[in-house]
């Protein structure tokens, strides 16, 4: 842990009701920790020195919820946000294959509920050959595969996509088409370092199949940027709980800024995967076989994996996306007295809004999806729409908030996840259901992981803004500018446990 003098900078108040000082103050940091706050503040000796001139300063912000090596791979994969259509797809790896003849293919961000129909391994075979496609949609839940990637892969050939349990199984072996490059040493400092030039002072990490084994080995080969809760899944829970390992403990051959995070466990699918799994059938049912989505193991599974987590001193970080995910995830935490989260919380009912805050289950939210799900959602969940991404309702029947990304699934980003909660909107249109929309203050609230206003006793991460992020000379009322403003909001620097990780001045 490393010690530092702030002179000169302005605090934030984040809690509701809170007030600053008129004036710049004095921040010291030592071993890691704010120790006092005042004026003209003693520099011991050998402690670094830096002049705020002025700005703002906020605790570190947090992104609860990453996929850290997809992350690190998605700006080397073949880009299909902007596919609207199978053909545009297909074309798009046509291309690719014709300028890299000898690579596999791998794709990510298409969102193909909004296409006219469904795909076929056959019209992805036909562009590509003897090539290994597999474009990955940009939800994460389900991948289009051609036929060579099938049996790469080892899995059954089939005509159609590869959904949910089976493609989260069959993800770890990608490696084997591509490699590990994208997920060095070097690839991930280059992720952490952007990170922290966002302002990014700590992230969970959601991996898929990833062991807490390679968070340790990442640690010592300089991965120790940023503060990183490493999550397991159902499938490496024996080994963590071999290893006596508990949510917060630190991580073997790491600092106390690598610790253990939560058991995730994937109760239901997605909205773009039509997976998610509701109360009620969904706007374009007859399409599928499950009209109303299903759920991914049954309920006595989901409440023996809380059960068993919760007994080892685990936290629970529970995806549930469509409304009955969610009521069951919170049976489930009320039958076994387990503690966590709801991650997503798409839809919800405004009952069970009420019981998460009665539970005392965090809801875990990445506003920037309802930028991407807008009008999927009014389509074909119709509407329900006017209870999804409800974070009024979480915060005034008292849930705790915490933001984040799903990076790579929206941009490792918190200014523009806080924008989209203030604003609701990424285009010219009005808010999206703008009653459920967030403060300014409320949003970064709830993106510092529960750190209050920066005071002694602190956590010695620190940002310094060049920009009041309040922002209390714009019209509250005015989100659109609000929205716009949050997106910019310039990082002069970043310091974790009192050390500078990222310096823009």
């Amino acid at each position: 842990m490393s010690s530092l003098l702030i002179r000169n900078a302005r605090l934030v108040p984040l809690g509701a009701g809170e007030t600053a000082p008129d004036a710049p103050v004095d921040i010291a940091v030592e071993r890691g920790v704010v120790t006092a706050i005042g004026s003209a503040l003693e520099r011991p000796n050998g402690v670094e020195e830096i002049d705020a001139e002025g700005r703002w300063v906020i605790p570190g912000l947090w992104d609860q919820h990453t996929h850290l090596a997809q992350w690190t791979l998605s700006s080397q994969r073949l880009d299909l946000a902007g596919a609207r259509s199978p053909e545009d797809a297909t074309r798009l790896v046509a291309e690719r294959i014709a300028d890299y003849p000898d690579l596999p293919v791998i794709g990510w961000g298409h969102r193909s509920a909004g296409w006219h129909r469904e795909v076929t391994v056959s019209e992805l075979d036909a562009v590509s050959g003897d090539t290994a496609v597999v474009l990955i949609s940009g939800d994460g839940h389900h991948a289009w595969l051609n036929t060579t990637a099938l049996l790469h892969l080892a899995m059954p050939v089939r005509d159609s996509v590869v959904r949910e349990t089976e493609w989260f199984a069959a993800y770890p072996r990608l490696v084997t088409l591509v490699g590990n490059d994208g997920t060095s040493p070097e690839a991930y400092r280059r992720m952490l370092d952007e990170a922290a030039g966002r302002g990014i002072a700590g992230l969970v990490d959601f991996e898929f199949g990833a062991g807490i084994e390679e968070w340790s080995e990442r640690w010592v080969q300089g991965c120790d940027r940023l503060r990183i809760r490493a999550a397991t899944y159902s499938h490496l829970l024996d080994d963590v709980i071999a290893a006596g390992l508990r949510t917060g403990d630190v991580l073997p051959g790491c600092d106390d800024r690598a610790t253990m995070g939560p058991l995730k466990i994937i109760s239901d699918g997605s909205l773009n995967t039509r997976t998610a799994w509701c109360c009620e059938p969904y706007g374009d049912a007859h399409k599928l076989e499950y009209p109303s989505g299903q759920p991914n193991l049954s309920g006595a599974d989901l409440r023996e994996q809380l059960a068993r987590a919760h007994a080892a001193g685990l936290e629970i970080a529970t995806h549930a996306i469509g409304d009955a995910a969610v009521r069951e995830a919170l049976e489930a935490y009320a039958e076994t007295g387990a503690h966590g989260s709801i991650e997503h919380a798409q839809m919800a009912r405004r009952d069970d809004v009420r019981r998460m805050a009665q539970l005392g289950v965090r809801a875990s939210v990445q506003p920037a999806h309802l930028l991407d799900d807008r009008d999927l959602t009014d389509k074909i969940w119709g509407e329900r729409a006017e209870r999804c991404f409800a974070f009024r309702w979480m915060l005034d029947d008292g849930v705790e908030l915490a933001l984040g990304s799903d990076a790579p699934v929206s941009p490792l980003d918190p200014w523009l996840a806080m924008a989209a909660a203030v604003h609701r909107s990424a285009d010219d249109r009005g808010p999206w259901h703008g009653e459920q929309a967030l403060t300014v203050r409320e949003v970064l609230a709830a993106s510092v992981d529960g750190q209050p206003t920066v005071a002694a006793g602190s956590r010695g991460d620190l940002v310094l803004l060049d920009r009041d992020p309040l922002l209390r000379d714009v019209e509250a009322t005015d989100t659109a500018a609000l929205g716009r403003e949050l997106r910019a909001m310039p990082v002069a620097l970043t310091a974790v446990a009192g050390r500078v990780v990222s310096d823009a001045r």
